[in-house]
């Protein structure tokens, strides 16, 4: 028969029974510990980025990580490094065409001198559109020595073509511009304009939301990218190397001698495009106005490639 195990073995018995027992409930603590602290570094994790926040979370933290910059406030601070003469006036617009976000500075209305020629070409391809035809030869080669070479007998027989001014602004109308006047009678020098309305046309020449058709803007775009040598100024100041696309215009006011200076078109800066117009007057001379449009062109291209400093 088994003998009894001796008195003083019992306290080693109870006090290994008490240690599994602890033991036990120490290892189900911890299992506990261990699942609460992994809802703990769920969380810590989704915040440092380790795992994905809930639906809805990122845009939401996305949305107050970015505040609305103010570009008009942007441009405005910018064009104050350009040394305007007492006297002219100056309006500028740039738009960027990936994002449709734009600044304009400046107000009223300038004299377009020859870039009324953008609007005077988009309203004759918009016609021929409309008539189901393209351009004719003459037609073609008036347009290409009106933008290229900014030829004014070229652009008087194609205003008329048009229709004169009620031709320009029936097709302004369709292209969404809302403040530019054609000039009276075969002054179309003298059609009026703003900054705004520049970038609403040059949008329509390259953008894709146009009334013109793919052709005619493909067309547009070929010819102000072949200015003349010596007309290669304004806009393109601001362009990174070749990519450029531009209308100038220039026009001494017989009235006071002073120049009306301007300069549109399409510039590549900083990895953008960017449409650009910039419009000034009452210069004393055509060299002291294209410095003041280059220098502005620069300065608003700036508010878009990131030259400003600004979060994006």
């Amino acid at each position: 028969m088994e003998s009894s195990p001796p008195r003083r073995a019992r306290p080693l018995l109870c006090g290994a029974l008490a240690a599994v027992v602890v033991l036990a409930g120490t290892v189900h603590g911890t299992s506990r510990a261990h699942r609460a602290a992994g809802t703990v570094s769920s969380s810590s994790a989704a915040a440092s980025g380790s795992a994905s926040p809930p639906a809805g979370e990122e845009a939401a933290v996305e949305r107050v990580a970015r505040p609305t910059v103010d570009r008009d406030a942007l441009l405005a601070r910018a064009l104050r490094a350009v040394d305007v003469p007492d006297g002219a006036r100056l309006s500028v617009g740039v738009l960027d065409l990936a994002s449709g976000e734009s600044a304009t500075y400046g107000t009223g209305a300038f004299d377009t001198a020859s870039v009324v020629k953008v609007d005077i070409l988009c309203a004759l391809l918009l016609r021929a559109q409309d008539a189901g035809r393209g351009l004719t030869a003459a037609e073609r080669a008036d347009a290409a020595a009106m933008i290229e070479h900014s030829d004014n007998a070229s652009a008087s027989r194609l205003w008329r073509a048009i229709g004169g001014a009620a031709g320009l602004e029936a097709a302004n109308q369709r292209f969404g511009l809302t403040g530019t006047d054609g000039g009276d009678g075969m002054l179309w020098g003298l059609t009026r304009t703003t900054a705004a309305d520049r970038l609403r046309l040059l949008r329509q020449v390259f953008g894709e939301d146009s009334e013109l058709g793919a052709a005619s803007r493909a067309y547009m775009r070929t010819l102000m990218g072949r200015i003349a040598e010596g007309q290669r100024w304004g806009v393109s100041a601001a362009a990174d190397g070749s990519g450029w696309a531009l209308k100038n215009g220039w026009l001494p006011r017989t009235a006071t001698g002073l120049w009306d200076v301007n300069s549109v078109g399409r510039v590549t800066a900083g990895g953008r495009e960017l449409l650009v117009a910039v419009l000034s007057d009452r210069h004393t001379t055509q060299a002291r106005g294209i410095s003041v449009v280059e220098a502005a062109a620069v300065a608003a291209v700036s508010v878009f490639s990131g030259d400003d400093g600004a979060a994006d």
